[in-house]
């Protein structure tokens, strides 16, 4: 996979674990449904970010 593909995942990821707490803050969301994003969200960020993180990007000049 390439790197850019992977930042794009790991940064939305990233971004589904900030929205849930906010959509249950607003009552848009049941705790329960916060939950299940956060956990599915924080699984997809750890799988994604060590293939890219720390890592030389190989198209580089």
């Amino acid at each position: 996979m390439s790197r850019r593909l992977l930042q794009i995942v790991s940064w939305l990821a990233l971004v589904a674990t900030i929205l849930p707490s906010a959509l249950f803050l607003a009552g848009r969301i049941t705790l329960d449904q916060s939950k299940a994003w956060l956990l599915v969200a924080t699984i997809v960020w750890f799988a994604a970010t060590p293939f890219w993180m720390g890592r030389k990007d190989e198209n580089a000049a």
